[in-house]
Formats: structure tokens, sequence, C-alpha cells
């Protein structure tokens, strides 16, 4: 038997939170220019990129709290993964700030290797990676449900962003849901 799959929702919600996550490219790459294209035209694109993805990202939040979009969320085991934004920094940030966008191929293949990077942040659902989060001093949990017999009970684990140092088995912890599969406690 072939067990189905069933796709994550709010598809565009992911994607733009996944461009918020990589923002301080564009940051960083707006302060280092480009020779091909004129500041007029690149800078524009790098505010763009920085400004409208974390923009939703807020309003996101906001609106989750606005309609009060809370869900249960029970602790079976938690992992922290603080490590994940180091390896978000290190394995992304520098080396492509450090690549030469000197002419339209070296352009050209940055370009392409984001966009790898886009889609591989969306289709493993790592849109919660986000350099603001760990700015306000939160934290990024999975959280995988307690192991019960229960075939009802969903066995997709979760997101956790909170600003706890830890998270306990069996806690019963009340969020916002950004995503189906990321919440936020504020």
């Amino acid at each position: 038997m072939v067990k189905k799959r069933h796709p994550e929702g709010m598809r565009l919600a992911r994607l733009l939170m996944v461009l918020s996550s990589i923002s301080p490219l564009f940051i960083l790459w707006g302060i280092r220019g480009n020779s091909l294209v004129p500041d007029s035209y690149f800078l524009p694109f790098c505010g763009t990129m920085v400004i409208v993805p974390n923009l939703f990202l807020w309003l996101r939040i906001r609106t989750a709290r606005k309609l009060n979009e809370k869900r249960e969320l029970i602790v079976g085991t938690a992992e922290d993964h603080r490590d994940h934004l180091l390896v978000y920094l290190f394995a992304i940030l520098l080396p492509f700030y450090a690549a030469d966008l000197g002419t339209y191929r070296d352009l050209a293949a940055a370009l392409a290797a984001v966009g790898f990077i886009v889609f591989l942040f969306w289709h493993l659902n790592l849109h919660y990676m986000n350099l603001l989060f760990a700015v306000f001093d939160y934290r990024v949990f999975t959280v995988n449900p307690p192991a019960d017999n229960n075939p009802l009970t969903s066995k997709v684990s979760q997101v956790l962003i909170t600003r706890r140092t830890l998270v306990l088995p069996g806690e019963r912890l009340v969020v916002y849901g950004l995503s189906d599969t990321v919440s936020m406690e504020v």
C-alpha cells in the first residue's frame, strides 16, 4: 500500500517565509553592490527582497494573533535547533556574499543557486529559518507528538518558535499557527 503524501498548505505563505529567511543575503548584496547592474536597479531589488518577505512574516504573525488562530501543541519530545542557524549562516550567507558577481554568467549562477536554496527550504519545510527570530531572542524546537496507539492522532512533527529555553515532554502549549507545521508561542 502506498501512503498518500499530504502536502502542506499555505504555499504562498511558506514561500514568502523562505524568502524572508534569506533576506540577510540581499542586505549583504545591496551593501556590496554589483558592477553589472546599476545601483538604481540593484538597490531597489535588494530592498524589495528584504522588506516584502519580512513585512509578510510580520503581518502573518499579527494576523494569526488577531484572528486568534490558536491551537494546542502537546509535546512528546522536543529538540532544540540552534545549530541550524549556524549552519544557515555559514553554509548559505557567507559563500554567497563571497561570490563574485562581476559577469552576467556569475550573476546568473548565483541567482540560480539562490533559486535552488529557496526551493529546498520551501520543499523541506525549512521556512522557519529566520535570523530575525534569533535577533528577537526566539528559539526553534522541533516538537514530536507523544507516542500513543491512537491512529487518529496526528503524527506530524511541528516546529515551535518560542522564547522558552526548554520544552519538556508532556507540556501542553497554546500556540499560534503560522503555517501547517510552524507554530509560534507569543
